[in-house]
């Protein structure tokens, strides 16, 4: 779920809309600085991936429940904070 709100507000346009505006009340150079805080929470946001992934993927990891356990609440903290990193930037971004 996480995951899916990063993406909708990365890259489906919802931060845009909510930190730049809507149509014809949309500042470009809000949606400018946007994408820039998009680029800078794309790799915290692909770490979390990776760390989601591999935690199911991994034998050693799928099989213990206290491993997974830990895995993907490290793989969810990641993805606050890729949340977060986006979040900042489209607050800063506001004119």
């Amino acid at each position: 779920m996480l995951a899916l709100l990063w993406i909708f507000s990365a890259l489906g346009g919802w931060g845009d809309a909510a930190f730049c505006g809507d149509d014809d009340a949309h500042d470009p150079g809000c949606g400018a600085a946007f994408k820039d805080a998009v680029l800078f929470s794309a790799p915290v946001a692909a770490l979390a991936a990776v760390l989601a992934v591999a935690a199911w993927a991994m034998r050693a990891v799928r099989h213990y429940p206290g491993r997974l356990d830990a895995a993907l609440t490290i793989a969810a903290i990641v993805w606050v904070l890729a949340e977060g990193v986006l979040f900042v930037g489209g607050y800063l971004a506001q004119p």
